[in-house]
């Protein structure tokens, strides 16, 4: 910081006072911008960057305590206290707390002072009162927050003052200053409190009740206080029938002012408390919440009773909490959850999770509070349905006790339901529809009974790590037991038939349990499969319910099956246990624990369908005992009995038929099954899957019945259809109005001809339609019309009847149609897994074109989002899984000549597509084939060249080295992708693109070595071939991998060619008409401007002489296109390849210099055209000379050789006087210089390189300047009026060389560097 004399005068009174100059204030403000952007940066809304401002102010002000930067931060903080951002108030008020605390010299009242001072409420005007109210408040928490305030008694006391003040202003500040005043005498002594206790409470019971803060303050006093209370108030009891009112109306003000928070006013909790303390609970629960605020039918006193019911939890006995959670309050709060259910709704629930959850984690020790607490909720039920969800996450704090009292609770509800426990009630809608099955018992069970069953298999789901390996085994065979096991005779080997049923299980309730447990079996085959020490002996939990389910199955007197085994069914029971004993000396093979899963899940799904599920097991076992009984063979095509399917077959229609079922369990099995037996895989079990996957097949064939889980689903969600009927039915209406809507307009459709001649025909009969002589006729009497009607009516009746069954069968058809795709879906897994665990299969290749055809038909039918599910999923099998492998097959056998012959029909395919993302798929899958062919190796295919060279039917050599072990035929390939490029240059809507050749290039150089011919050829052809030629040479110079292919001498052989072609396209450079043209022209520069960074890079040399001629003769007509839309490019490129050659772009003028007339035109003839006008005193004067006079246009005419009038100008014209005019690098001298050497057509033009090195003296940049006309010669003179010749015309000195330049720059000459040397010269000598 500078002198105590510039940081002084920072006050504007002492500046003012001691007469400082602005220029110390300026000084000050120089050195200081680091301090002065604290404040702004304590203003900001990030939290971060106010702290660190902060900081950095107390940090930069700890330096300096005593000098005028103190007296400044003080008064920008208290002035930020008032600002108009109400965002920024709260920032400035911690930091003057910050501030305060730091430097405890500064004394608080002489700072409160200077805040009344500032924001005095006697003198405010009432448009500025708003913020000058927030600043005293802010204000005094920024006293209180430093911790000083209450160690001043001063400043205590005019605060309290200050505070009582701003409670006047309730429309500003509401609450604001009591709740101040309240945390401020929390934090005094008991002294000072029985101080100010006087100043701050009234002594009236009716002031202390009529309002919340007045409430709390005399709360807080008799808690520090009483005796001082006691004499001042006298003996209080708030909970007397006379205060209970009062106490309501208190709590209802604070309810309301916390409507916005959504939070528990302290008031209530402490009223609470109070309660507890004096032994008043029940009195303050039943009469102060019950009876007084939720009988209020005000939601947010309804909410805060919710509030104060979870608040309440922590603080509670067993016994009150037996009265609170079976009272209205919790039977309040089912309603609230039942019935919020729209979107905008606020929601109470997720509150109360963070209640129950807080208090449950907070008492572990304590598990007889946490049951009552989780069996309270789980008995509040709307009509037998439990409000709280099945999947409740507070479980995860119960302890172990606990939890297993829970589940005993949970099964005995089950089992004996005991209706009259649970806190039942009714919506409002379900009390108006006076349903009287709504209220039967037997409804109710069945409700509380599936939702008791769902909730023990989220209890697993959740907490399936942390419980105990009992508890588990447990619910598990409960579970069992009651979805397919009825008990005849009880006994004590088998714990779950000594439990009755008080209501019998109805067929309903035995599916939700059916459901539930292959949930849970789910639950526990995939979740705890990393963990399956915690089983018994090291076994799946899948094993364990198998062998309790043949326990059961043994006991045939005491229990039975609900569906009862045939004699065939139970002996497929016995050979599945036998076939699990023989797996288990198989139990070291990863595949006998896929088989062994396999077996055990049909095992059970045969206790819920045994008919079904009893052949697939007969078949699983065969194969089980095929698989791991023989050995393994090479030849995986042919099986022993032609008669019977190899075992494989077999397997993969089982997995087939378990995909049709709609269960992710079956679906990961079938998996895991699957991917064991691939590597044994054969043709005809692969197109058993690629039959599910065919479109043109799939949809006739019905070997495979696909099913779903409707009625399950509509057993969940039975209830919730209900609820949502009675709860939602305005939004329903407005759907069934849409709805209806809809279904005119189908039915306005769905009118057929037979229909209406079927009308016609009964309005005839009826003599409704008359003929021509209509009018003479009678009107129909009432029998006739009767009679019509009843008519119209059956026909009507009998027409909607047949738009309904149209409707119903397409409707069914479109669910069909939807199964099928699910399916096919899921089936597409077993492919996954095939391309991924068996890429060197050669079964792989037989999946390319079945994978296309789904993507072709996806493509073009991917409305609805299945369609898409389904496309997606097989262009990424496609793609990632098969294209992009690293492994391939390498074994090809007798496949190669196949496989030509389909690279062939794959680019044919590609060639054909209506689009290019299809066509993307059919190239990629040809290359995909390449690169098999390249990378086997076959002795046949090598033998068989070798015959037909013999032969003389193949006169191509023989391939030597690398090549002499691959399947591809290089031949064959290059003519089937050379067919392709040419149609892709030649076709105008070809659905090839560039990239797909590009990436054939990259990843096949050899081949894009012979397919260069063919691009060099379509250079020089038409328009359209021309432009992709050149953009695909361009490309595919540029690719290492193809340089690799080339030698030296093809390379620039190769280089010259294009070269050429090139050169020739540029003749006509400049002269494009259409947009095709021009692209062409750009191309063109573009694969010229390519050759050169190449020939640059690998230093071949060229002759470029042609090349030079070409372009600088096309410079003229180049010119005159120099204004068309799209030229700058052109312009751009054609000047780089210039460069290239040694010959640099023009300067170009500003376009701010003003145009001056040609020479050609008269100044007379054409007047400049007036753009608006100035006033007269606006108009810049001109200075005019004193020989000079003016035009009749205004505009300065000079004779001979006088200067112009403009000043500005004087020296840059003597300047270009004596230099010859030059134009877009054109010297314009009329004579070459004498020494410079001229170059003839046959001298060959070097390479750039090569050029700069042996660059003469005498030529510029490279570049020798070649004779040139004179100026005046060049031009036209029929151009030219005979007014216009130089030296005779009325125009002026500078129009006419202007003119002269505008002509000069029409050569097409290149050169001007000597020009620029000879102006630098002249402005060198014009210095001093």
């Amino acid at each position: 910081m500078g002198s105590r004399e510039l940081a002084e005068p920072l006050s504007p009174g002492e500046a003012t006072q001691s007469g400082a100059r602005p220029a110390d204030r300026h000084g000050l403000l120089k050195h200081s911008r680091e301090f002065l952007d604290f404040f702004w940066d304590i203003a900001k809304p990030e939290q971060e960057t106010r702290l660190a401002a902060t900081e950095k102010l107390l940090e930069y002000l700890r330096g300096r305590p005593k000098g005028s930067e103190m007296k400044y931060a003080l008064k920008r903080l208290i002035t930020g206290l008032g600002v108009a951002r109400e965002t920024a108030r709260p920032c400035y008020s911690l930091a003057l707390a910050q501030l305060l605390q730091s430097f405890e010299d500064l004394p608080l009242c002489s700072i409160l002072q200077q805040i009344q001072e500032k924001y005095d409420l006697c003198e405010v005007k009432k448009t500025m009162l708003r913020p000058v109210l927030f600043a005293n408040l802010f204000g005094v928490l920024a006293l209180f927050q430093s911790g000083r305030l209450v160690k001043d008694r001063e400043a205590l006391m005019k605060s309290v003052k200050l505070l009582q003040a701003l409670a006047q202003y309730q429309n500003h500040l509401q609450e604001q200053p009591g709740k101040a005043l309240l945390d401020v005498l929390s934090e005094v002594s008991v002294a000072t409190l029985q101080e100010i206790l006087p100043e701050v409470l009234k002594a009236d019971l009716n002031a202390i009740l009529s309002s919340p803060e007045q409430l709390e303050l005399f709360l807080l006093a008799q808690q520090k206080v009483p005796s001082k209370l006691k004499k001042l108030v006298g003996s209080v009891n708030l909970f007397s029938d006379e205060n209970v009112p009062r106490l309501v109306n208190v709590l209802k003000m604070a309810a309301a002012s916390v409507k916005k928070d959504r939070k528990l006013p302290a008031i209530a909790l402490d009223l609470l408390r109070l309660a507890l303390k004096e032994d008043k609970f029940p009195r303050f629960w039943k009469e102060v919440v019950e009876q007084g605020l939720l009988k209020m039918q005000f939601w947010p006193a309804s909410y805060l009773c919710f509030r104060l019911l979870g608040a309440a939890l922590p603080l509670l006995t067993k016994e009150q909490l037996q009265l609170v959670l079976r009272g209205d309050v919790i039977r309040h709060y089912g309603e609230h959850v039942c019935t919020a259910k729209l979107p905008k709704q606020f929601k109470f629930a997720p509150e109360m999770e963070n209640y129950v959850g807080t208090f449950l984690e907070g008492c572990q020790d304590d598990p007889e509070r946490q049951l009552a607490v989780l069996v309270a909720f789980s008995s509040v039920t709307n009509q037998g349905l439990p409000v709280a969800p099945t999947f409740w996450r507070v479980v995860r704090f119960l302890s172990p006790p606990a939890l297993r009292g829970y589940v005993a609770w949970l099964q005995d509800m089950f089992l004996q339901p005991d209706l009259d426990s649970l806190v039942d009630f009714s919506t409002n809608n379900q009390k108006k529809a006076q349903d009287a099955s709504l209220y039967v018992p037997e409804r109710a069970v069945f409700r509380l009974r599936k939702w008791i069953i769902f909730r023990l298999v989220s209890i697993v789901d959740s907490l399936h790590l942390e419980m105990e390996e009992a508890l588990t085994a447990q619910v598990a065979r409960f579970c069992l037991f009651h979805a397919f096991f009825v008990t005849k005779k009880p006994t004590s080997q088998i714990p779950e038939t000594k439990q009755p049923f008080s209501f019998p299980l109805e067929s309903q309730a035995r599916e939700a349990a059916s459901s539930a447990f292959f949930s849970l079996l789910q639950t526990l085959s995939t979740q705890l499969k990393q963990a399956t020490d915690q089983t018994r002996g090291g076994q799946p939990w899948t094993y364990h319910l198998v062998q309790f389910a043949d326990l059961l199955l043994n006991h045939s007197h005491n229990v039975t099956t609900v569906t009862p085994f045939s004699a065939q069914q139970r002996q497929a029971w016995d050979r599945m246990l036998q076939t699990l004993k023989e797996l288990e000396a198989h139990s070291s093979e990863a595949r006998a624990a896929a088989f062994q899963h396999l077996l055990l899940l049909v095992g059970i799904h045969l206790l819920k369908s045994p008919a079904e599920s009893c052949d697939l097991l007969g078949d699983i076992q065969t194969c089980i005992r095929k698989s791991l009984g023989e050995k393994p063979r090479r030849s995986r095509t042919k099986a022993i009995d032609p008669q019977e399917p190899p075992w494989v077959e077999v397997l993969v229609e089982i997995l087939l038929a378990l995909l049709a079922q709609p269960s992710h369990l079956m679906r990961q099995v079938a998996r895991s099954v699957f991917g064991h037996i691939c590597s044994q895989l054969t043709p005809r079990a692969l197109q058993l899957i690629l039959d599910v996957l065919n479109p043109e097949t799939s949809e006739d064939e019905d070997h495979v019945v696909v099913t779903d889980d409707s009625d399950e689903r509509r057993l969940k969600g039975a209830e919730d259809k209900s609820e949502d009927g009675e709860d939602n039915r305005s939004s329903e209406s407005e759907e069934e109005s849409e709805g209806e809507e809809s279904e005119e307009e189908e039915r306005d459709g769905d009118v057929d001809q037979g229909f209406r001649e079927q009308l016609m025909t009964v309005l005839q009969a009826g003599k409704a339609l008359g003929g021509e002589d209509s009018e003479d006729e009678e009107e129909l009497g009432d029998e006739a019309m009767m009679a019509l009607d009843q008519s119209l009516a059956s026909l009507f009746a009998e027409q909607k009847l047949r738009v309904q069954a149209r409707r119903d069968e397409k409707n069914k058809l479109q669910k069909e149609k939807a199964l099928r795709r699910d399916f096919q879906i899921r089936v597409l897994d077993l492919v996954e897994v095939l391309v991924t665990k068996q890429p060197e299969n050669a079964l792989v290749l037989e999946l390319l074109e079945p994978l296309l055809s789904i993507i072709r038909r996806s493509l073009r039918s991917s409305s609805s989002k299945q369609e898409q599910d389904f496309l997606h999923k097989t262009a990424r099998i496609f793609t990632h899984h098969l294209c992009r492998a690293r492994r391939y097959c390498h074994d090809l056998g007798e496949r190669a000549e196949a496989l030509h012959a389909q690279v062939e029909r794959l680019v044919q395919q590609a060639g054909r597509q209506p689009d290019s993302a299809t066509a993307l798929y059919h190239f990629n899958a040809s290359l995909y084939l390449l690169r098999v062919l390249k990378g086997s190796t076959a002795e046949g295919c090598v033998r068989e060249t070798r015959e037909k060279q013999k032969a003389g039917t193949d006169p191509s050599p023989v391939p030597t080295g690398p090549q002499a072990a691959s399947c591809l035929d290089l031949n064959l390939v290059t003519r089937v992708y050379s067919s392709a490029l040419s149609s892709f240059l030649t076709k105008r809507n070809s659905p090839l693109t560039v990239p797909m050749f590009l990436s054939l290039f990259s990843r096949h150089p050899v081949l894009c070595k012979r397919l260069l011919p063919v691009l060099v050829q379509h250079v020089t052809g038409p328009v359209r071939p021309r432009h992709q030629a050149c953009l695909l040479l361009q490309k595919a110079l540029s690719l290492r991998e193809v340089r690799s292919c080339f030698e030296d001498p093809e390379w620039k052989q190769l280089m010259g060619q294009v070269l050429a072609k090139v050169t020739e396209n540029l003749r006509v450079l400049g002269e494009a008409q259409t947009k095709a043209e021009h692209q062409q022209a750009l191309s063109s520069l573009e694969l010229l401007n390519a050759l050169f960074r190449t020939c640059k890079q690998e230093k071949l040399t060229l002759d470029l002489t042609v090349l030079l001629g070409v372009l600088q003769g096309q410079q003229q007509s180049l010119q005159q296109g120099a204004h068309s839309t799209g030229s700058s490019r052109l312009h751009d490129l054609y000047w780089q390849a210039m460069k290239t050659l040694g010959v640099q772009r023009p300067k170009l003028e500003k376009k701010g210099a003003k145009e001056v007339p040609s020479a050609t035109q008269s100044p007379i003839s054409k007047k400049r055209k007036k753009k608006g006008f100035l006033p007269e005193t606006k108009k810049r004067k001109k200075r005019k000379s004193e020989d000079g006079t003016l035009a009749e246009d205004g505009t300065p005419a000079a004779t001979g050789g006088s200067q112009p009038p403009s000043m500005g100008r004087k020296k840059r014209n003597r300047t270009k006087a004596k230099v010859p005019a030059q134009a877009n690098g054109t010297p314009a001298t009329k004579s070459p210089a004498p020494g410079t050497p001229t170059l003839s057509p046959s001298t060959a033009a070097k390479s750039p390189k090569l050029q700069k090195k042996s660059q003469k003296p005498s030529q510029v940049n490279g570049a020798p300047r070649p004779p040139v006309e004179p100026a005046g010669q060049k031009q036209p003179q029929k151009a030219l009026p005979e007014k216009g010749v130089v030296g005779k015309s009325p125009v002026s000195v500078p129009a006419r060389r202007k003119a002269r330049l505008s002509l000069v720059s029409r050569s097409p000459s290149l050169l001007q560097s000597g020009a620029k040397k000879k102006k630098a010269q002249l402005r060198k000598a014009g210095k001093p």
